[in-house]
């Protein structure tokens, strides 16, 4: 009796085992979802500058993070299939930095990119053209800034203000 009783226990002990070690692999493990979390959404550089930004804005405006170029700009109608796919293509991986919108409708009022040492490289540079280019057929105001150690929120706001088009002491509210 005593035999069938361990039998019993190592059994359990074992479905336990192989129970903890497939929760362990989780669901990252099987084919079709290799993904694991992602460390954080914004570099130190991007968190500590969207505080900044967040003044720079005030109230009246509301700032979103990494969005997609292909959420921004559309590819225009009338082109080909292989065109259209081509030039949905060259944006769908891509995304600015920060959004900022008008708190009371969400419209998209400039794109933001904080310009680090990231931007240095060839590949970098080409994307930021790419960036410039579809911001200007668009319509869409960039603001780029470059990143620092500090920034000083009046001279933000001003640029800001310079770049959205609007008095530096209204561009916080009026826009």
């Amino acid at each position: 009796m005593s035999w069938l009783f361990i039998l019993v226990v190592v059994v359990i002990v074992a479905a336990l085992f192989l129970a903890i070690a497939g929760k362990k692999a989780g669901t990252g493990s099987k084919v079709g979802f290799p993904y694991i979390p992602a460390k954080a959404l914004f570099s130190p550089a991007e968190r500590s500058f969207l505080g900044v930004l967040d003044q720079v804005v005030g109230p009246d405006h509301r700032v979103f993070g990494k969005v997609r170029v292909a959420d921004l700009a559309s590819v225009k109608p009338g082109l080909s299939t292989s065109a259209r796919q081509g030039a949905l293509n060259r944006v769908a991986a891509k995304h600015v930095d920060f959004v900022v919108c008008r708190a009371s409708d969400l419209s998209i009022v400039c794109a933001v990119e904080l310009n680090d040492s990231s931007h240095a490289g060839k590949r970098a540079q080409a994307r930021d053209e790419l960036l410039t280019n579809v911001c200007a057929a668009i319509g869409l105001p960039l603001f780029q800034v470059p990143a620092k150690r500090a920034y000083s929120v009046q001279e933000l706001q001003s640029q800001f203000a310079s770049v959205i088009g609007v008095a530096p002491a209204v561009a916080a509210v009026a826009t």
